[in-house]
């Protein structure tokens, strides 16, 4: 490096008044770089404040990219406004550590005239000032390299040590700044990048799920009218049908054609998070408001701000959760639990249920405010033994998808009858247990087309219906799922949970199950020997 010949910039007379400047300088340019969040404000607001006391035409702030050996210009200032920049200035590999010692750079250096083959000779091309003054104040946090100041000056010998005491002072709130502003861009670009991959997966759960609903043309026909036309408000919508119609499809469905598409869409199953933690999961909770809540946690409901939240099997919701549920329809806001600060929600409720709501509105096991507050624009899904004219397109449409999952070139074809023998089944569950049926028989067939030649199960008290017959011997959901418990409970012995009781051979908590018999009047105990 180059220095001038070293002047006496102010006569020693006025030294006392350089002191008292000089703390005021401090103070007055700190205020300046912690300005602003926007690292390229900050650095026009102290550029045009240092100009005062030192020569400069353009103030830059750098880091070290150590992963591709540069030094990246991050912002930059000069008499016209401050701009971010992503310049980098390469060096060669050898060089970095001889960049890292101080020894060979100085934290604080001098360069007014020409420097061959140096790093400021490659800064001074690299941003086509070659004829310049560069004033440079390296920048470390705990002993940590991460960049530098440089105050530039279009001319050679511009600068004298006076400057660089003076621009000295500001080596750690610059540090601190350029240090905050880095891990500032950071946060902005994990977010960026978060906000894209929820996109691309909210567009891959839009794909799997199919862009367009089978039945939409015949058996769904009405029910994707009513979708049409209620999709661009943000009324409650309350779906209804039987397990396994595809409550769920059709609410992603009326999600994504809505205005609401681009926000996040957020499914709770009710009935599957036990009643203790509801409130915790869907409304959150703050740190240490109960025993584990060792942070604090948002919830479903704030999850879902600006979007959809999705409350299936609503039926099951405690009477507490409920109470809540209503004050979000209400006022559309929550608070934690065990916080006191009230947070305000854009988001649309949707709820289904394969219950009777007016059923349990009557016996007082579902709050009839909330009934009516779910049931603004209630929407009644056909099971498919009601539109089996779909059967067909069903079959196409899981054979293709189910293809693709066991990495088959192409669709399996159809044994002659092979719909007919469908048509004859009574599906009591749904598009689901169709589901199933494909995959099975993909499974088993060996290579040969899909004859589902197997029997279909059916449930106690269900009698498969031929042509021209239209109801089963039960349509009671709630008798069926009565007596499939109580088969469950006569195979264990009424035993309920534990290892090889009726919850485990279900598949569901034990206390989902206790809940269930309690609401279908099912006894508990040494009664249970008396079911036939």
């Amino acid at each position: 490096m180059i220095l001038s010949d070293t002047t006496v910039w102010l006569d020693k007379e006025n030294l006392l008044n350089i002191n008292i400047k000089e703390k005021d300088f401090f103070h007055q340019a700190t205020l300046r770089i912690c300005g602003s969040l926007e690292i390229e404000q900050a650095l026009h607001s102290c550029f045009i404040y240092l100009r005062q006391f030192i020569p400069a035409d353009e103030l830059l702030l750098n880091f070290l990219d150590l992963e591709n050996n540069s030094v990246k210009i991050h912002a930059r200032a000069d008499k016209n406004g401050g701009t971010v920049s992503d310049l980098p200035i390469p060096f060669p590999p050898n060089w970095l550590p001889a960049l890292l010692s101080t020894k060979v750079f100085p934290d604080l250096t001098i360069t007014n005239g020409p420097a061959p083959d140096t790093l400021a000779d490659i800064y001074r091309q690299t941003i086509g000032t070659p004829g310049s003054s560069l004033l440079t104040m390296r920048l470390r946090v705990e002993g940590e390299l991460l960049g530098s100041l440089t105050v530039r000056a279009q001319g050679f010998n511009r600068f004298r040590p006076e400057h660089l005491e003076l621009l000295a002072q500001l080596k750690e709130p610059w540090a601190i700044a350029l240090s905050n502003s880095r891990r500032f861009r950071e946060l902005l670009e994990i977010k960026e990048m978060l906000a894209d991959d929820n996109r691309y997966l909210q567009e891959e759960m839009r794909k799997k799920a199919g862009k367009e609903i089978v039945g939409a043309d015949s058996g769904l026909k009405e029910v994707m009218n009513l979708i049409r036309r209620v999709a661009p408000l943000s009324s409650p919508v309350l779906l209804l049908g039987e397990t396994g119609v595809g409550k769920e499809v059709l609410a992603r469905h009326l999600h994504d054609i809505s205005p609401r598409r681009e926000g996040p869409f957020i499914t709770v199953n009710c009935g599957a998070i036990p009643g203790t933690l509801l409130d915790s999961e869907l409304f959150g909770h703050e740190k240490g408001a109960f025993t584990g809540a060792v942070a604090r946690k948002r919830g479903r409901f704030e999850r879902a701000h600006g979007g959809t939240i999705f409350l299936d099997e609503a039926a099951e919701l405690t009477m507490e959760a409920q109470v809540r549920l209503l004050r979000v329809l209400q006022e559309k806001e929550i608070e934690r639990v065990g916080g006191s600060k009230t947070i305000n929600l854009d988001i649309r409720v949707m709820a289904a249920t394969h219950r009777n709501l007016e059923e349990m509105v009557g016996l007082d096991s579902f709050r009839q405010d909330l009934y009516y507050r779910l049931k603004v624009f209630p929407i009644q899904i056909p099971p498919l033994r009601q539109r089996k004219e779909d059967i067909a397109d069903l079959v196409a449409y899981f054979a293709k998808r189910k293809s693709v999952e066991m990495g088959l070139f192409e669709s399996p074809a159809l044994a002659q009858g092979a719909i007919q023998r469908l048509m004859q089944h009574h599906w009591p569950g749904n598009v689901r247990e169709l589901e199933n049926a494909v995959e099975r028989a993909m499974i088993v067939r060996q290579g040969g087309p899909l004859d589902f030649s197997e029997k279909l199960s059916l449930p106690a008290g269900v009698l498969a219906t031929g042509p021209g017959k239209d109801k089963p011997a039960v349509t009671n959901l709630d008798e069926m799922t009565r007596l499939h418990i109580r088969s469950m409970l006569h195979i264990t012995g009424g035993k309920v949970e534990g290892k090889d009781g009726a919850a485990e051979l279900l598949g569901i908590n034990p206390s989902t199950l206790r809940h269930r018999m309690r609401k279908l009047g099912i006894p508990f105990g040494r009664e249970i020997k008396h079911f036939n």
